[in-house]
């Protein structure tokens, strides 16, 4: 598995005002809230490291500051060290963010004899309101 970087984590978690961001740190954040799969040999109990958790929420709230990048990467590094089945989700998890992430190029074409108003194009919109109105024209003031 390729190591993700703290500059990874944060540029991804400052694109969550995108739904594509979103949508991937969701993924990120369903992952690390699994239980380990790998317990003590000596009692049965889970290891006493991050599972991410913490990590991940401390990120979310702050994600220009790259110390909590930098405590992500490293507590998603020791978990998938100590747990196969982390490892082998979290690398599927990596792939597809960065697959996400390589792709998705926008090509809206209006054409033809297509009759529009106001037309919005683009990519990962989200949060949008628009407010319309239908205008009238009164055309029978104003005459003598």
């Amino acid at each position: 598995m390729d190591p993700i970087t703290a500059a990874a984590l944060a540029a991804l978690a400052g694109s969550l005002g995108s739904e594509a961001g979103r949508q991937t740190w969701q993924g990120l954040t369903a992952l690390v809230r699994r239980p380990f799969q790998r317990r003590s040999e000596e009692d049965g109990a889970e290891p006493q490291v991050s599972s991410g958790e913490l990590e991940v929420a401390d990120l979310e709230g702050a994600p220009a500051d790259p110390m909590r990048a930098q405590a992500l990467a490293t507590a998603l590094g020791v978990r998938a060290a100590l747990d196969g089945e982390f490892r082998a989700r979290l690398d599927e998890w990596w792939r597809e963010a960065q697959a996400g992430a390589a792709g998705g190029d926008v090509h809206n074409i209006v054409g033809g004899n297509a009759q529009v108003g106001t037309l919005v194009q683009g990519r990962d919109f989200s949060n949008l309101t628009f407010n319309t109105t239908r205008g009238t024209t009164d055309t029978t003031s104003d005459r003598d």
